[in-house]
C-alpha cells in the first residue's frame, strides 16, 4: 500500500516508516510512503488536485491539516466525489505528537498496519482518523 504524504508531514512520514520496519511490520506488508514532490505534485496543489491524484493511483492520502473550507477543500472533495470504491484520507489527529511521543506514534502505526490489512472493510470511508 502506498501512502501519499501531505507536505507538512514529510519528517513525520519518515518517523512512522523508520518504526513501521524497526517493528518488523515492513517483512509482512509491503507500505511505502511518497512525497508529493515524488509523484511530480506541488506543495501548492489543491486538495482536490491532491486527492484525485490518490485516488486515480490508488494510494491512501496522509494528511493533517488539509483545509475544511472553499470549493477545494478536502471536506468539500469529500463530499462531492467520494464513492463507494474510493480510498480512505487518513488524518493524523496530533501530528505534533507523532515527532514527539514514541507511544503515540506506535499507536498511529498500529492503525496504519490495521487499516492496511483489512482495507477492503475501508474502502468508501471519506475519512479515518487516527490515531
Amino acid at each position: 500500500m502506498i501512502f501519499l504524504v501531505d507536505h507538512n508531514l514529510e519528517g513525520h512520514a519518515l518517523l512512522l516508516s523508520g518504526s513501521i520496519t524497526n517493528q518488523g511490520w515492513q517483512d509482512l506488508f509491503s507500505i511505502r510512503f511518497v512525497l508529493l514532490e515524488e509523484m511530480s505534485l506541488s506543495v501548492n496543489s489543491s486538495d482536490r488536485v491532491v486527492w484525485r491524484f490518490a485516488q486515480t493511483n490508488q494510494m491512501l492520502l496522509l494528511t493533517a491539516n488539509r483545509r475544511m473550507k472553499g470549493k477545494d477543500s478536502l471536506e468539500q472533495v469529500l463530499q462531492e466525489e467520494n464513492t463507494p470504491t474510493s480510498f480512505p484520507v487518513i488524518t493524523i489527529g496530533d501530528a505534533d505528537r507523532v515527532l514527539n511521543d514514541p507511544d503515540y506514534r506506535d499507536l498511529c502505526v498500529n492503525r496504519l498496519l490495521e487499516i492496511v490489512l483489512y482495507i477492503e472493510n475501508y474502502i468508501g470511508t471519506r475519512r479515518i482518523f487516527i490515531p
